[in-house]
């Protein structure tokens, strides 16, 4: 049998650089506060990497885990299983949205398949558990055996990729009838009812949605008498790509390297790594709001305030890509920003902005 997966304590950011990144924005060029959330995101991943400024972000990686859900045999989804095995095709040869946002923000996609219900190739497969997990709404998701395997290749992932040099990591995902399984997930962590979690997917009518939403009203039931075990939350009624990225999540904190959390896939493997791991989530910044309902009670349950609302549903990690840059820039304003003392600039006196420092209105 499998040995169930353990964490490591949590450690938070670190306190000292995050009251440095603080007090150096006090002397740059700027009036105090005045760039807003990219103050914000500077002093986080100072407090990241433990120093201020800041390191640039040179190897950020963004890691597609995919996976089939049997419960998509019940006509949840727009599209048929047959498109998850076709999409990780799609990523090995470049072609998704997702390797084309990522060559545009300077990171690398790693596409694992953990449970696609096909054969893929033998780069992406090395960490595979099963071929699609079992359909949630009446049969666990997964054995003891099967989760405890994904949830350790979720941190052995990061393992991998953070001591190759990695310091900026995203959870992306693959998978039809991924979003009723994190719907449940969702609903089961923050005590919600089914109508309340579940949304239109890849873009289901509503006869569709109908039978969603009674597939993730059984599966709660099924859920709720193990609600308060995550490993078994998962076996229930996660999957195995679900069950990979929260072990992800988790051990990234664990690994103290900074992740930028999609959409509501991604959200759900966060609720369950942070019980399993408490105190993961400092780790972790919200890169967009997914317009799938379930994603709002994600972050509010995590506290997260996104940086991005685009309108945006597709997963495979674009919310969080599109938000990539703002962190890189939040970077360079704390290492390449002139200070009033360098720029020889009158700085701020006593706490009037406009009296005899810079016009906070100024351009």
């Amino acid at each position: 049998m499998t040995e169930p997966v353990e964490f490591e304590t949590v450690s938070p950011p670190d306190e000292p650089a995050r009251q440095a990144a603080l007090a150096r924005h006090e002397q740059l060029t700027k009036p105090p506060g005045s760039l807003g959330r990219l103050e914000e995101l500077g002093t986080w991943l100072a407090a990241c990497q433990g120093q201020c400024p800041p390191n640039p972000l040179r190897r950020p990686r963004i890691v597609v885990f995919a996976g089939d859900h049997g419960v998509a045999a019940r006509g949840v989804s727009a599209y048929p299983s047959e498109v998850t095995a076709q999409m990780v095709a799609n990523f090995v040869a470049g072609g998704a949205a997702i390797n084309v946002l990522a060559a545009a923000v300077g990171a690398e996609v790693r596409v694992v398949d953990m449970a696609v219900d096909a054969n893929t190739p033998d780069e992406v497969a090395e960490l595979k558990v099963r071929r699609a997990s079992g359909s949630i709404d009446r049969e666990d998701a997964l054995t003891d055996d099967e989760v405890n395997a994904a949830i350790a290749a979720g941190k052995s992932i990061v393992d991998d990729e953070v001591d190759s040099g990695a310091d900026l990591l995203v959870a992306g995902d693959m998978g039809i009838g991924n979003t009723t399984a994190a719907a449940v997930l969702i609903a089961a962590l923050t005590g919600t009812e089914p109508v309340a979690v579940v949304g239109r997917g890849t873009g289901i009518d509503d006869a569709a949605w109908m039978r969603k939403t009674a597939a993730i009203r059984d599966a709660l039931r099924r859920a709720k008498p193990v609600t308060a075990d995550p490993v078994a939350l998962l076996r229930t009624v996660a999957g195995a790509d679900i069950a990979a990225m929260a072990g992800f999540l988790a051990q990234a904190a664990v690994r103290r390297t900074p992740v930028v959390l999609d959409g509501v896939i991604a959200g759900a493997a966060a609720l369950v790594a942070e019980e399993m791991a408490p105190g993961a989530r400092a780790w972790w910044v919200a890169g967009h709001r997914s317009t799938e309902p379930a994603h709002t009670l994600v972050l509010e349950q995590l506290d997260l305030e996104p940086l991005l609302d685009m309108k945006m549903r597709l997963g495979e990690g674009s919310g969080a890509a599109a938000a990539i840059p703002l962190l890189t820039m939040s970077v360079r304003i704390l290492s390449d920003m002139a200070t009033f003392a360098e720029a020889g600039i009158t700085g701020p006196a006593g706490d009037d902005p406009e009296e005899p420092g810079i016009d906070p209105d100024a351009t």
